[in-house]
This record gives C-alpha cells, sequence and structure tokens, in this order.
C-alpha cells in the first residue's frame, strides 16, 4: 500500500507564497514521476508542474515563472514553491505519484487566496 501526504496549503492574500510538501510512503518501486495538479470548484482538475526522478520538470503556462517544483528524493518528499499566487491559483492541490503502471493519489490540500 501506498500513501501520499500533502501539506502545507493554507490562506494567503494576493501576491503571497506558499510552499506544498508531498511525501510518499509504503510499498512503491520508484518516484519515477511526481507532480502537482489543481482543482478549483467548478472545474476539472488540471495538472500545474511535474518532475521526473532525474530532475527534469515541467509546468503549465500559467504557473511558470511562478512556481517551482523539487524533490528530495532521501525523503521521498516533492516539493511547490508558489510565489505572486492571485486568486486565480485557489484550489485544492493534490499530489500524484507514477509508480509504473500505478498512479497513487493524496487527499489534497487547499489552498486559499483572497484578500
Amino acid at each position: 500500500q501506498v500513501h501520499i501526504v500533502e501539506s502545507g496549503g493554507g490562506s494567503v492574500q494576493p501576491g503571497g507564497s506558499l510552499r506544498l510538501s508531498c511525501v510518499a510512503s509504503g510499498n512503491f518501486y520508484t518516484m519515477y514521476y511526481t507532480a502537482w495538479y489543481r482543482q478549483a470548484p467548478g472545474k476539472e482538475r488540471e495538472p500545474v508542474a511535474g518532475i521526473t526522478d532525474s530532475g527534469r520538470t515541467n509546468y503549465a503556462d500559467s504557473v511558470k515563472g511562478r512556481f517551482t517544483i523539487s524533490r528530495d528524493n532521501t525523503k521521498n518528499t516533492t516539493y511547490l514553491q508558489m510565489n505572486s499566487l492571485t486568486p486565480e491559483d485557489a484550489a485544492v492541490y493534490y499530489c500524484m505519484l507514477r509508480d509504473p503502471p500505478d498512479y497513487f493519489w493524496g487527499q489534497g490540500t487547499q489552498v486559499t487566496v483572497s484578500s
């Protein structure tokens, strides 16, 4: 069994920053790929950023230059540094672990951006 636990969400004002963390534990072979997704009310879940086990990253156009994904393989942890947050970034943020052929998801952490 694999457990994915996100943390670090909260409420910030526009222009603020948050750092999300995602810790993976349990019976998985490799953190082949990890990613952050988000889902706002009434919208579909969308990819935000991803990172491979070799450190290659990708970002949604809407967060490029503001968000940074990173990981510490020794701690099985993936981070998402979010800067210059806007109300459009408010959502539940989910962490996904790809351990081929399986996908594992966390329960999500809420990010609220409002003045």
